[in-house]
């Protein structure tokens, strides 16, 4: 039996297109969640009855949040099973890596010669949220507000909208990095490290900071992605090949 939102999925009037647009919103963020806590694992078939069920919303209303899930890279159709949770490429992940790295290297330089000092102590405030937090999920959620304030005061929209076509992703990969012993401690001193460059007025400084974060994630990941892919068996050490071949 369809949900009740099924009345709404064909948006005639503007007052059906905002609610239909909010429903589709809440189904994407609900499925998104339960992929980013990996309650829907890597490579599970995403069945349309089952996620109805979960988020409550019609078929139609699951098949586009769906597509908006595969354009962010978070799901993929694949031949004779459907659409299925993505599995995280580690050649794939190190690329976008080495983007971030990059690109928040300026963003970073141009935070300190561009941000207002209203930008400044704000994101000097969002640096100390991170002090102490040992949760995975809080301290996602602190770096997220942390860069979404960097971005502002860099004031380079081409650099942002890049990196937000990646956030789904993104995210993902933090959530699987920051998993590695000791982690989340090094990354809230990175940023701390970061913010001392910004402090400084030290844009060189502030790049090289902000690079080495992103080089020192992309390690943590690579390095939990490789012990993911041991056999469980009996633990045997696996080729370069075998472990980067995570999908």
């Amino acid at each position: 039996m369809e949900s009740a939102d099924a009345v709404i999925d064909d948006p005639s009037t503007p007052t059906q297109a905002v609610m239909t647009d909010s429903i589709r919103e809440r189904v994407i963020d609900t499925i998104r969640e339960q992929i980013m806590s990996q309650r829907l694992a890597p490579g599970e078939r995403l069945i349309e009855r089952e996620l109805c069920e979960l988020t409550g919303a019609s078929r139609a209303s699951v098949r586009e949040a769906l597509r908006q899930l595969e354009s962010d890279g978070l799901v993929t159709g694949v031949p004779q099973r459907g659409v299925v949770v993505a599995r995280l490429s580690l050649d794939d992940a190190l690329s976008i890596y080495e983007v971030r790295s990059a690109l928040e290297g300026v963003v970073a330089s141009s935070f300190v010669r561009l941000a207002t000092l209203d930008e400044r102590e704000r994101l000097f405030a969002a640096s100390e949220k991170l002090k102490g937090v040992t949760e995975s999920r809080a301290i996602l959620q602190a770096k997220a507000d942390f860069y979404h304030i960097l971005f502002e005061g860099a004031r380079n929209p081409v650099a942002e909208q890049f990196l937000k076509s990646l956030q789904a992703r993104v995210n993902l990969m933090r959530i699987t990095s920051l998993s590695a012993p000791g982690r989340i401690a090094d990354s809230v001193e990175e940023i701390a490290q970061i913010v001392r460059a910004i402090r400084a007025r030290d844009p060189e400084a502030a790049a090289a900071a902000a690079q080495f974060h992103v080089r020192q994630a992309a390690r943590a990941l690579e390095r939990t992605l490789f012990e993911r892919a041991a056999p469980e068996s009996d633990h045997a050490p696996l080729t370069t090949a075998e472990a980067r071949d995570v999908r």
